[in-house]
């Protein structure tokens, strides 16, 4: 708790801040709520549908109870709004702007949330928002960040669970994240890849270091040590969950009882690590106080600070409504109202049965394409998948997209990067190798979006957002091509490649003239 001054050097010192400033303060942080408000609807539909993220809801409440804490501070540092905060404001209105036209939402949802600090860095001051920094931006810790963590960490789990099941000395097949012991079969799917207990681990790390801790080397050390330890925990708790099941017999820590399981072990972990944080724990001092010297002046700007205020006020909500404008006037240029109707793709090859059950695993397109062809010794698939009029529920380039789910019979255990031409366009694209128990296929992934090739989904967000900025509109496509793969990679690379190269400008004008039919 901080220490109040004597009684003479408040009064002396101290502005209070007035109800008037203060009903303007609080409209002007409001206003971005209604201003953007599909951002923020599309914040709790990520709350709600995902327990990954249900802290979202307590953020808010603890940046307010931890300004609260520091309330002292808006008497001994009045607002004085600072103009040159309204530019970074509207640097990040931009950004969202173009986070907006890519389809980006986790930068809408940064951008966004990050315009609250700015916005009282404005209506505040750098010394008043600089003593309350930490409050401030702990709000960014509402926004659901962390699914593309998910797919590093099953694999981070998977191998850590296997060598630490081989090093106690028990057999174990393995195939990708899917693994066999003599007892039975584990997969390491989203649930157990921890990323929850990260999410929680780094945000109760960093509220635990700024009270616990003064100096900045503590805190950061600590904060370190809230993304190290919960990840080495995870691996520990996947390896102890399958321990269990193969000394059962597989009769315990297969179900249900696994997930609980595993929250209390992660628990015990986090009391363990903030026990033994608490021995190097700081008290918190009070914050200097002004100067009896520097009172007239402190006084003076005090009083003039109210005067700008209003005017601060209305150019924080003028600059946070500009972007939102902009965006509805082109959306609705952007928008297309013509039904997708996908041309014929005008494939030389004859064509034959279908070789594999593979769907990948993607939000649901427009129009779908779906053949396999007789390419030579072997059947080549081309799928399709084509977009139009995108929004969050119906994405081209998202983290859900995957060619398979993580609990689909199929299984990418293999990928790489590769270098071919489309259409005489070069460009890199994405080769896995799926596997379920029946056999094998290698895909070839890409994107082309609005006439572009990419195999990266960044560079493919730049040409969504550069094509709406034109107004263009926002069609893309998911382009995949698969052979069944008997571990011989050069022959089904020629097979696909040879394929690529002959149905490759039959390709490229189907999908321009899909985009340019109306």
């Amino acid at each position: 708790m901080f220490l109040k001054p004597p009684p003479g050097v408040m009064n002396a010192t101290a502005t209070p801040i007035s109800r008037q400033a203060t009903f303007l303060i609080v409209l002007a942080l409001l206003a971005p709520f209604l201003l953007y408000l599909g951002t923020v609807r599309s914040i709790i539909s990520v709350w709600n549908s995902s327990e990954t993220f249900a802290h979202g809801y307590v953020i808010l409440p603890i940046s307010l109870w931890l300004v609260w804490r520091r309330r002292e501070n808006f008497s001994l540092y009045p607002p004085r709004p600072w103009p040159p905060a309204l530019l970074l404001l509207a640097v990040l209105g931009a950004g969202w702007l173009a986070a907006q036209l890519g389809e980006v939402q986790v930068v809408s949802q940064y951008t966004f949330v990050a315009m609250f600090p700015v916005a009282a860095l404005a209506l505040f001051g750098p010394r008043l928002a600089g003593s309350l920094t930490f409050p401030l931006l702990f709000l960014l810790f509402a926004v659901p960040f962390g699914e593309i963590f998910v797919a590093p960490l099953i694999q981070f789990t998977a191998d850590f669970t296997v060598w630490a099941v081989r090093a106690t000395g028990i057999p174990v097949l393995r195939s990708g994240t899917r693994f066999e012991l003599p007892t039975g079969s584990w997969s390491v799917v989203e649930a157990c890849s921890g990323v929850r207990y990260l999410i929680s681990s780094i945000t109760l790390g960093s509220l635990y270091a700024y009270l616990t801790y003064r100096s900045t080397a503590r805190r950061v050390l600590f904060v370190a040590l809230s993304m190290v330890v919960p990840v080495i925990a995870n691996g520990l708790r996947a390896y102890m969950i399958v321990m269990i099941g193969h000394l059962s017999g597989m009769e315990l820590a297969t179900g249900v009882d696994h997930i609980i399981y595993g929250w209390l072990f992660f628990g015990l972990v986090m009391f363990v690590m903030f026990w033994i944080g608490s021995f190097w724990r700081e008290d918190i001092v009070a914050p200097s106080m002004p100067a009896p010297t520097t009172m007239p002046a402190s006084v003076a700007q005090g009083a003039a600070a109210p005067r700008r205020l209003p005017a601060m006020v209305a150019g924080v909500v003028l600059v946070c409504a500009f972007w939102p404008a902009l965006a509805l006037l082109g959306e609705r240029a952007n928008h297309n109202p013509a039904p997708v109707r996908l041309a014929d793709v005008a494939v030389t090859a004859p064509r034959t049965a279908d070789f594999a059950d593979w769907k990948p695993f993607y939000m649901t397109p427009d129009a779908r394409f779906h053949q396999a062809y007789q390419a030579g010794s072997l059947p080549v698939s081309l799928t399709i998948l084509y977009y139009r009029n995108q929004d969050p529920e119906k994405n081209l380039i998202s983290s859900m997209n995957r060619l398979n789910g993580y609990e689909d019979a199929w299984h990418e255990v293999e990928s790489a990067a590769r270098s071919e031409t489309v259409a005489g366009t070069p460009l890199t694209l994405h080769e896995g190798v799926l596997r379920t128990p029946q056999g094998a296929i290698m895909v070839w992934a890409f994107k082309w979006v609005g006439g572009h090739y990419t195999g990266s989904d960044y560079v493919g967000k730049l040409w969504q957002a550069a094509n709406k900025a034109m107004l263009r509109g926002d069609d893309g496509a998911a382009v995949m091509l698969a052979v069944p793969y008997d571990n011989d990679k050069e022959r089904a690379r020629a097979a696909l490649h040879r394929f690529l190269a002959d149905q490759g400008t039959a390709l490229d004008q189907a999908l321009n003239a899909t985009r340019t039919h109306q």
